[in-house]
């Protein structure tokens, strides 16, 4: 079940065991385009599995007129495709959050942009030939555990439409190089616009079912809920945000950041999962400013913006927000949910400029 615990009572053993396991991305990362293999965001549920390229498959099994059981070699044949995408993990934020769920104890940096190469998933749906009673697709991965007392393989599910979305890959490769083990070599699904938990790792095996999937993963363990009674919403696209690369120089361990005055310029990424970013403002004790705003490089992978901020001495405190081309802006204040999903609260930058 789920536990939940107050900032008063700190941060728990296990949550740090978490944490060792798995990894955010510095956040002057968002400096690369394309963010390198070992600083991309990492979760990892179970553990990273065991397979040997050779003899793994991929069976896809099901409502389908033809059953298929491919190599790694059968996959790399087809047509590929390379995609910049921007990947963001559903509990991103969940440590601002209180009481929070506990969980992977991220702050904001759960994050990354990585070229993805694969082939499409519809193609391999379309060999197979759907059945008319077909109504998702079930996505099984290698790794293995326990979760809410329920021994269980990863497993997430989408719907036959969003299957057919010519961005949804079968990857293979991740800038430019095979799969890292942790990344879910030898292949993974990948789903553009969608937080993280979509994109299952280590894949080994589609099912195309009958019915809507309600394994854990997909009926439980990603939901907004206010509380254990509320069957909730279903987590799907990534919220609008924006992000800055922290300033000047951080004090450690507190990262505090200290500039010298002057011309300032500051700069960071924005991403949204459900529409393009057509707005970034920076905010400086509270007074608003539009940024300048760059265009993506694809469309669902990051843009850049930047600001100029005339900085004299004192104590300040800086923010970013982003808006989508619907009208979403990101929040001053955070909605609360007992698992600590789709948090994309303003970001807060404490600076001394000197």
């Amino acid at each position: 079940m789920t536990e939940l615990v107050s900032r008063a009572q700190g941060v728990r053993f296990d949550e740090l065991a978490l944490a060792t396991r798995n990894h955010g991305m510095q956040l002057e990362g968002m400096r690369y385009d394309i963010t390198p293999i070992g600083m991309h965001y990492l979760l990892i549920h179970f553990d990273i599995p065991e397979i040997d390229a050779s003899s793994w498959r991929l069976r896809v099994t099901g409502y389908v007129e033809r059953e298929l059981e491919l190599s790694l070699d059968d996959i790399r044949s087809r047509p590929a495709a390379t995609l910049p995408v921007t990947l963001e993990c559903a509990g991103n934020g969940r440590t601002r959050m209180d009481p929070r769920n506990v969980s992977q104890p991220w702050g904001l940096e759960a994050i990354g942009t990585a070229a993805w190469t694969g082939t499409a998933l519809g193609g391999i749906l379309d060999d197979c030939g759907i059945r008319d009673e077909a109504v998702e697709v079930v996505f099984t991965g290698a790794d293995r555990g326990f979760q809410d007392n329920v021994e269980h393989n990863y497993q997430r599910s989408l719907s036959i439409d969003e299957c057919r979305r010519p961005e949804i890959l079968l990857a293979y490769e991740m800038n430019g190089a095979p799969l890292p083990p942790q990344h879910g070599f030898p292949l993974r699904l990948l789903v553009p616009g969608w937080y993280g938990m979509t994109s299952v790792k280590w894949l080994r095996n589609i099912e195309v079912v009958d019915r809507p999937f309600t394994g854990l993963q997909q009926a439980s363990a990603y939901r907004y809920q206010r509380d254990a009674d509320d069957p909730g919403v279903p987590v799907s696209r990534i919220k609008v945000r924006a992000l800055m690369i922290p300033p000047g120089i951080p004090d450690y361990p507190s990262r505090r950041r200290t500039v010298d005055a002057g011309a300032v310029r500051l700069r960071g990424r924005a991403w949204c999962g459900t529409s393009p970013v057509v707005r970034v403002e920076v905010g400086v004790d509270g007074v608003w400013q539009d940024a300048h705003l760059e265009r993506s490089v694809a469309e669902f992978a990051w843009c850049s913006w930047s600001y100029t901020w005339q900085a004299r001495p004192g104590e300040y405190l800086l923010g970013c927000r982003a808006t989508d081309a619907e009208g979403n802006v990101q929040p001053a204040e955070q909605f609360w949910n007992r698992l600590g999903m789709g948090n994309n609260l303003i970001q807060e930058v404490p600076v001394t400029v000197r």
